[in-house]
């Protein structure tokens, strides 16, 4: 009798190969996921993985270097230079003598996980038009100028409908010989009979001017009120993006808020803080108006303006000067200082400037005129608790008032001097 293998024993066979195959693939995506937590912890700092910033990009570097060295490299770079290695010396001159930071208290398994991550294929880039994750797709609403193109054709359909129906009575009423009245509606005697009526005209007259001095007044109202000026910068700056997305602190750029009358603007060494490592933006960073590509090239812009040579990571000394478009402007005349508000009363920046951070282009929020000001100062309650500087004033007008709470207009904040000089 011929015989026949176990395929019990050989099915255990495949499945274990097969359990050990994906347990691998796992452990590999395990330690590629770690080694981007590393990663982002120790190295991003100063390394990016497919473009050069303050050292080289990483992606790949398991090709060029042996493991070994790597792990001696990571661990001390200055003890492998100075031990007169070769490599070591001529990576740390291609770089421009920038020591590396040690880390000895990385394992060889941590600066494995690392490698692991900086071996993985780049990613494609999607393609042009593609729909933006977690965006709009394609406009699907309807525009309302179709919609009031749908609405002034059903009135006139129903003016042409409204004329057919008097003009087919008419003819019946001719046919049954049907006597039908017809005044004289034309427009030079309804003109003369509302001439006659002097009553009416003098009415008429009254309400003329009445309507015509509202438009004027408020005509002359919006002189100098820029709500919701929206002007396009030379480099586009989105708030959304730092304040919004990535937390930025206002006062973090606007610094001078704190201490000074005005909030400034913020200058380009502020900004290189950041994008001296920050060369392009993540992919989720696009909307369906502006691609990755677009804010890339604003920080190309920065760097020109700055004069910061990308793949050189250093300054060449020539700049060009930026010529930001101011948004909020007051007029000479009037004294507004940003510390009083920020620091002593600690107004919150959206109080006057709006949800900066979802604003894709900054806009004039607040119409800033006199009455706004003068509504906030009667609303709003000065923090007086544990405020030094209005300790003995509070406790005097407290009594005055009979109230516990003071609100600006209280304490002075209607005075004219206040804000004109």
């Amino acid at each position: 009798m011929k015989k026949v293998g176990n395929h019990k024993s050989f099915s255990k066979i495949f499945f274990s190969l097969a359990f050990v195959l994906v347990t691998s693939l796992s452990a590999f995506a395990q330690d590629a996921a770690k080694g981007k937590e590393l990663f982002n912890t120790n190295c991003a700092a100063c390394h990016k993985l497919d473009a050069k910033a303050t050292g080289p990009a990483l992606r790949g570097v398991a090709a060029k270097y042996d493991k070994e060295w790597l792990y001696k490299w990571i661990k001390n770079s200055g003890e492998l230079i100075k031990s007169g290695d070769a490599q070591a010396i001529k990576v740390f001159e291609e770089n421009n003598k920038v020591a590396m930071t040690a880390f000895p208290q990385l394992s060889n398994e941590d600066i494995d996980n690392i490698i692991a991550y900086t071996s993985e294929p780049k990613p494609e880039a999607p393609a042009p038009g593609a729909a933006v994750a977690g965006g709009a797709t394609a406009d699907s609403g309807v525009s309302n100028n179709v919609i009031l193109g749908v609405l002034s054709l059903v009135m006139m359909m129903l003016v042409v409908m409204l004329f057919l129906v008097n003009n087919m009575l008419t003819k019946i009423a001719d046919a049954k010989g049907l006597e039908v009245e017809r005044k004289d509606r034309s427009i030079m005697n309804l003109f003369r009979a509302y001439v006659k009526n002097q009553f009416l005209v003098l009415v008429s007259v009254i309400l003329l001017l009445l309507v015509s001095a509202y438009f004027a007044y408020g005509w002359l109202m919006q002189i100098g009120v820029d709500q919701g000026y929206e002007p396009v910068q030379p480099i586009h700056y989105s708030h959304r993006i730092h304040a919004g997305d990535n937390g930025i602190d206002c006062k973090y750029c606007h610094s001078s808020a704190r201490v000074s009358k005005h909030a400034g603007i913020p200058s380009l060494n502020v900004c290189m803080n950041c994008h001296k490592n920050i060369s392009e933006v993540a992919e989720t960073t696009a909307t369906e108006e502006h691609s990755k590509a677009f804010y890339d090239e604003q920080i190309a812009k920065l760097y020109d303006a700055v004069g910061w040579d990308k793949s050189l990571q250093k300054y060449t000394g020539k700049t060009k000067p930026v010529k930001w478009v101011r948004i909020h402007n007051l007029p000479d005349h009037v004294y507004f200082n940003h510390s009083q508000h920020v620091t002593v009363a600690g107004v919150e920046c959206q109080t006057c400037h709006g949800p900066v951070q979802e604003y894709e282009f900054q806009k004039q929020f607040a119409p800033l005129t006199m009455g706004w000001c003068i509504n906030c100062h009667r609303e709003t309650n000065v923090k007086v608790e544990d405020n030094a500087y209005y300790k003995k004033v509070h406790e005097e007008l407290s009594k005055k008032y009979g109230v516990s709470q003071l609100t600006a207009a209280q304490m002075g904040g209607l005075e004219c001097g206040k804000c004109h000089y």
